[in-house]
């Protein structure tokens, strides 16, 4: 069991925790609330953003965002996993000076003492649940997990000094993800080493709800994917099906990405990734974009967001950038989102049944936009959304619904506070309840420069949250407090 000391994020959070593991991430559901927000393998497809802004969203010109990340019309194919590539036999292998110990995990999990499980995964874990509950009764998270990966059948490595031509092994490693994608199938996790990798890679192979893929930083925001040299218009565009992106960080500084981890995939995981400084250097225009996307425009559904960094999105005054964008099934959790053009958290299209909890933004033009519009693949409207224990602070606009939306949307224990237009704007007649409305008390809070976003020890969020769609692990994969009850936001205290 490997030793490995966790490290804090970007937000000045210097506390070192220490923790062991023998795999890295793989159960993370949330049980379901009482709407069925997410029905087992629900084929909800969605696709990307709008304008939004102060005024009803039927006053604005609807724009297709994540158009600017597509590389190509074409659907990708994830019927069936490649059969991959023989890297054993690859030939001229270059000689190389790494081991097994210079691809340890390092700054994930939460402690040993964390209870480990093999739940179902993701939103599919809420769904799972939902099935077997009554209607109308809530089903809270119990016993789960910081994420594990599980033993895989396939491993393969990549380093910066690696060679294309090697066998993938830890002595002798890719030296890009691109290479390591073309001979990956099911069951493989490909583990990337601390250094920096040309971005523009586009991965299309799928696994299977059985045997997953996962690309893995191992040092946690240690594999940076950089826009130097790249080409495309998207730091990483992924187009498989259960496909898991962890713990990378995706730099678009200097650079013309619209986009910095582009999704068209199915049952997919973006996670613990810092993506910062998207579409900082293009003009502000229709085409849009976003630091994270998850898209339905290749009829991709139920992929989850958890436990991510953005931040300084966009042009300024640009609401056609956005944070994390959702325009299919899925769930937004555990996230830190600040300093974004648009929508910190941005639903529109085909966007139903979408668990949003336990994220903290702030310094945006809107905190969290919930709407539906420009259909792709449905009729809408966006609908069964769970808005749990987010911290929505300091925006231009807090909460606020916009377009085609439903009438079984719930919002309960949000810290909505101090967003200069409005707080909250629902349609249907809806309401929220248990709403925190007084400052959050951050550990040190600024509008520029480096927030540190944890709560201070007289948060009114301590303690305020609910544990309804939660999951029991926090955005540093410390776990969450059942004793002195859920914090509200993307930490627990």
């Amino acid at each position: 069991m490997n030793k490995f000391v966790t490290f804090a994020s970007e937000i000045r959070v210097h506390a070192l925790l220490c923790s062991s593991m023998t795999v890295l991430l793989a159960a993370c559901g949330g049980g379901s609330g009482e709407q069925d927000l997410s029905q087992a393998k629900q084929q909800t497809q969605t696709a990307a953003y709008m304008v939004s802004s102060a005024a009803s969203s039927a006053d604005t010109a609807p724009v297709d965002a994540l158009a600017a990340s597509r590389t190509d019309g074409e659907q990708a194919d994830t019927a069936a996993a490649p059969a991959g590539e023989d890297a054993d036999q690859a030939a001229d292998a270059a000689p190389s000076t790494y081991s097994e110990k210079d691809f340890a995990l390092i700054g994930y999990g939460a402690g040993d003492a964390m209870p480990h499980s093999a739940t179902a995964y993701g939103a599919t874990d809420a769904a799972a649940m939902a099935a077997a509950a009554p209607n109308g009764s809530d089903v809270t998270v119990s016993a789960q997990a910081v994420p594990v990966i599980p033993a895989t059948t396939y491993k393969f490595y990549v380093a910066p000094n690696g060679n294309d031509s090697s066998a993938g092994s830890a002595a002798a490693p890719f030296k890009t993800i691109a290479r390591a994608a073309r001979a990956t199938r099911g069951s493989t996790t490909v583990f990337v080493a601390p250094g920096t990798y040309t971005g523009g890679i586009k991965t299309t192979v799928s696994g299977s709800a059985s045997a997953r893929i996962y690309f893995v930083s191992t040092t946690k925001w240690g594999a940076k994917i950089v826009a130097s040299g790249s080409s495309g218009k998207t730091g990483w565009d992924n187009r498989g099906n259960y496909v898991d992106i962890v713990g990378f960080e995706v730099n678009g500084k200097g650079s013309k990405w619209t986009g910095g981890i582009y999704n068209g995939g199915s049952y997919d995981m973006i996670r613990a990734n810092y993506v910062h400084d998207i579409a900082k250097g293009v003009g502000c225009t229709s085409g849009g974009g976003s630091a994270i996307g998850v898209d339905s425009y290749y009829k991709g559904v139920m992929s989850d967001v958890v436990g991510n960094l953005v931040h300084d999105i966009g042009p300024a005054g640009c609401r056609f950038v956005q944070g994390i964008y959702v325009s299919t099934s899925g769930s937004v959790k555990n996230n830190v989102v600040y300093r974004v053009a648009e929508g910190a958290i941005h639903l529109w299209h085909d966007a139903n049944r979408v668990i949003i909890t336990n994220n903290t933004v702030t310094t945006s033009n809107t905190g969290i936009i919930v709407g539906g519009g420009d259909f792709y693949h449905t009729k809408g409207p966006a609908d069964y959304i769970a808005v749990y224990s987010n911290i929505v602070y300091d925006n231009k606009m807090g909460v606020s619904e916009q377009g085609k939306t439903g009438k079984n949307n719930t919002y309960r224990n949000n810290l909505v506070f101090k967003n200069a237009t409005y707080n909250w704007q629902l349609k249907n007649g809806l309401t929220h309840t248990g709403t925190v409305s007084s400052e959050p008390l951050f550990v040190a809070y600024a509008r520029s420069g480096t927030p540190d976003l944890r709560l201070s020890s007289s948060s009114p969020a301590i303690g305020r949250g609910t544990p309804t769609e939660a999951l029991d692990y926090d955005f540093l994969e410390r776990p969450r407090n059942t004793t002195t009850g859920f914090d509200i936001g993307a930490y627990q205290h």
